[in-house]
């Protein structure tokens, strides 16, 4: 005899909307954060939640196209660091990106991963110190560079604002669940399993075509757009 799942007990869980919920959120900070930081200038990008290892998030310049030809960047955000994080620390990785995004467009981006000067200095003024520890003093430009919350800076305060008209992140990932016995729920596999196998990566604007490891961030240099794994 198979179990009866929570969801099958209880009406009320017909009645959730996790999906819009979600990402209803996640646009309404953008949008305010966009008006609060940037003046409101730039351009809506798709938001997803990736659980890429060791990030809390990402920029990907020209990501998605849709059947008009248009193209939208992404932002990404991981939620499976989100249950150990309080909802200001969760929006300040969306500004983070914000910024990348915002440099995509009107500035001069670094090199692959590189966080450069223009980068740092953008980041400084919307209220984020950079760092490369994590702490007070590290260096603000790199390959690899987090960030701090400047107490009463733009972003802190865009933030408060924002969380005082009731804003939160209503669903975060559960602790773990005892793993399921077979053929129960099975997971779909990995696409990209991380074996060290070579995956062809092209540049979604001219098509430009590299081999590399699954894990690769490449940038296509004419175009300025991060190259995708596919055919």
């Amino acid at each position: 005899m198979n179990d009866i799942t929570p969801s099958q007990t209880d009406p009320a869980s017909h009645q959730l909307r996790p999906t819009k919920e979600t990402y209803e959120r996640f646009q309404q900070a953008f949008e305010h954060l966009d008006k609060a930081l940037f003046g409101g200038t730039l351009p809506r990008p798709l938001i997803t939640l990736q659980r890429r290892r060791h990030t809390y998030g990402y920029f990907a310049g020209a990501r998605f196209r849709n059947e008009d030809g248009r193209v939208a960047d992404e932002i990404a955000l991981n939620p499976a660091t989100f249950a150990g994080r309080t909802v200001e620390d969760i929006l300040s990785t969306l500004a983070h990106e914000m910024v990348h995004l915002w440099q995509h467009h009107e500035g001069e981006p670094g090199r692959g991963r590189y966080h450069n000067r223009q980068w740092a200095d953008k980041m400084k003024e919307i209220g984020l110190q950079p760092t490369d520890t994590g702490e007070e003093g590290g260096k603000e430009t790199g390959e690899t560079i987090g960030h701090l919350i400047v107490p009463a800076g733009p972003f802190d305060q865009a933030a408060q604002r924002l969380m005082a008209r009731g804003f939160t992140i209503p669903w975060k990932e559960a602790p773990a669940a005892p793993e399921q016995s077979k053929g129960e729920g099975a997971a779909e596999p990995d696409p990209n399993p991380k074996s060290g196998k070579r995956l062809r990566y092209r540049c979604p604007e001219c098509d430009l075509k590299a081999w590399a490891k699954h894990d690769a961030r490449l940038m296509c240099a004419d175009d300025k757009a991060l190259m995708v794994a596919g055919d």
